[in-house]
Order: structure tokens, then sequence, then C-alpha cells
């Protein structure tokens, strides 16, 4: 198994247990990180996708209506929909952009697609590390049974 930090390859199986629990420890500490990546990239998507769904819903009918405008993630005030044909965007770091409603679908879509192909490598990633983990494991439980057969046949050999 070779680690990506280090260029040289190590056989896992020349390792004690002591050395496998801790490279265990290791491959289950980056496991949890890239887990904890891909769901926090699903929540973005999944905010990207509802920026999608509200553009849509901001048509040139609706001019003139009282919408809920938010000012922060909790604090929505009454406001009229003025212009239906342009749309504020959050592009990050506090800026905003006045976009046509195609502009910001399109805008949002592909913010959508983006993280869609993070997250097809970030499973392949977190799978792959799940296979090692589970090989690490393979490897510590044939040591151990080793580990605990040698004692019995060594006791059976000495009478």
């Amino acid at each position: 198994m070779a680690s990506t930090a280090q260029p040289q390859q190590i056989n896992i199986a020349d390792l004690d247990l002591q050395q496998l629990a801790e490279v265990r420890r290791q491959l289950e500490e980056e496991l949890s990180h890239l887990t904890n990546s891909f769901a926090q990239l699903k929540q973005a998507q999944s905010k990207f996708k509802q920026c999608v769904d509200n553009v849509q819903e901001v048509k040139p009918k609706n001019a003139g209506t009282t919408i809920l405008v938010p000012l922060t993630n909790s604090l929505y005030v009454p406001g009229k929909l003025s212009d239906p044909e342009h749309v504020i965007v959050d592009v990050g770091t506090g800026y905003y952009i006045k976009k046509t409603r195609e502009e910001a679908r399109k805008y949002y879509s592909a913010k959508v697609e983006y993280i869609r192909s993070n997250l097809e490598t970030l499973s392949e990633t977190i799978q792959k590390k799940q296979e090692n983990v589970n090989y690490l494991i393979n490897v510590m439980q044939v040591k151990i049974g080793e580990q605990s057969q040698s004692p019995a046949q060594a006791s059976k050999s000495n009478p």
C-alpha cells in the first residue's frame, strides 16, 4: 500500500500490529475528513439547486407582488418585486451581481454541475480509502490470529 504523501511503497504485511494500528488510525481519520467534505459538498449542491428553483419562480407576471427578501440566513424583510427580469446573485465573499434570470439560472446550474463532478471524484477517493481500511483490517486480523496461535503452538511443543 502506497501513501500519497510518501513516494516509497511499504508492504503492510511487513508491519507489526502497533504500526498497523497507527496506519489504520490515520486512514480512518482521512476517511472521516473525506466523508465530512462529501456531506458539505452535498449540502452546497442542494443550496445551489434551491437557487435554480428560486430563480425559476421569479416571473414577469409576479411584478409588484410582495416577497420576503433575505437579509441574512435567518432574517427576512418584506419587499416588492419591481424588476422580475433581473435577480441579484451572491457570487461569494460578500459580492453580488445583477443578472438576468437566465444568466442566474445558468450560473447556479454550472455550480451544481461543478459540485457534481467533484462529488464523483470524492466518492471514488472515499471508496478507495475504505478498501484500504478493509484490507488493513484483514491483515491485522491475520496477524492477531498468528499471534494467538504462536503461544498455543509453543506450549504444545514444550511440555
